[in-house]
């Protein structure tokens, strides 16, 4: 955390890592037309319309399965006849949707803190974890491996680890490195600042509603709520699907950083979204569990 944690650290625990945009969400919120109140779309109906007709650059979508509401997120580049197409789009579906406006823009920063460093790019540790053959390895942001293969603990240090897997844009967020060195101490722990460490016990899945925390370089340990699952979000970068959508705030240099739970569940991966820590906004993270799944890791 660029104030609150030295870049030298070895990494221990987690970081943060990829990035966050700098947009407050309106206090205006479109909702689906009155005319047909009777009617009401199906989440998956809805999604599935919404990549069909409305999927462009700086739009985002998330659904709460408790309620079966889904929550359309425009930002400032909609605009023109790209507003008006997707305003229309959700007007048609009837009850069930909603549509809201954001005055800034979704954009990735791939940067981050507590730190790891790839050319002259920095991201963050986001778990440590232990790959299917036993190696000692790194969950992080998948968009931060396009700035190098070999990621060193130091600013133009040696290369610590190495890429194994990753994705971005597409069907998540997320990336598996090892630990070059088989006997690297990795201890399944976040580094919540001043001495503070959670123990990371498990992966598990978000809750719509549940209290969250984020650790980051930029801005330290926020906590928020999740808001939304199964979020697409159309950056400029390209399409991510599957993520969770939260109230957390988070500023460039927080990306690919840890959310958990304080009973040490790991949830997510920051991966994206609109505004800052002082506004507050909307911030997207990579669910670990599928990450996990789909690298064939565990956590320690």
């Amino acid at each position: 955390m660029g104030k609150h944690h030295n870049d030298g650290r070895r990494a221990k625990a987690i970081g943060a890592a990829i990035g966050l945009v700098a947009v407050a969400i309106t206090v205006t919120t479109f909702t689906a037309s009155q005319a047909a109140p009777q009617q009401r779309t199906a989440p998956e109906q809805a999604t599935e319309t919404l990549r069909q007709k409305a999927s462009v650059t700086g739009t985002a979508w998330a659904v709460d399965p408790d309620t079966n509401e889904v929550l359309v997120t425009a930002d400032s580049t909609v605009t023109g006849d790209k507003w008006n197409n997707l305003k229309s789009t959700v007007d048609a579906m009837g009850a069930g949707v909603k549509l809201q406006r954001t005055n800034g823009t979704f954009r990735l920063f791939a940067e981050g803190g507590d730190a790891i460093f790839a050319g002259n790019s920095r991201c963050s540790l986001g778990f440590n974890v232990v790959t299917g053959d036993g190696r000692p390895g790194i969950l992080t942001a998948g968009h931060c491996t396009a700035a190098g293969r070999q990621f060193s603990l130091n600013a133009g240090g040696r290369p610590a680890a190495t890429v194994v897997e990753s994705t971005f844009p597409g069907n998540g967020d997320f990336a598996l490195l090892t630990y070059n060195n088989r006997n690297t101490n990795a201890p399944s722990e976040v580094d919540t600042g001043n001495g503070g460490k959670v123990r990371i016990r498990r992966a598990a899945e978000a809750r719509v509603g549940a209290q969250v925390q984020r650790m980051g370089s930029t801005t330290g340990l926020r906590s928020g709520r999740v808001t939304g699952l199964n979020a697409t979000v159309n950056y400029p970068e390209g399409r991510v699907t599957g993520l969770i959508q939260t109230t957390v705030c988070a500023e460039g240099g927080d990306s690919g950083g840890p959310m958990f739970a304080r009973n040490g569940d790991a949830i997510g991966l920051t991966s994206g979204g609109s505004g800052d820590c002082r506004s507050g906004g909307v911030t997207f993270f990579q669910p670990v569990t599928k990450a996990l799944a789909a690298v064939g890791a565990t956590i320690g």
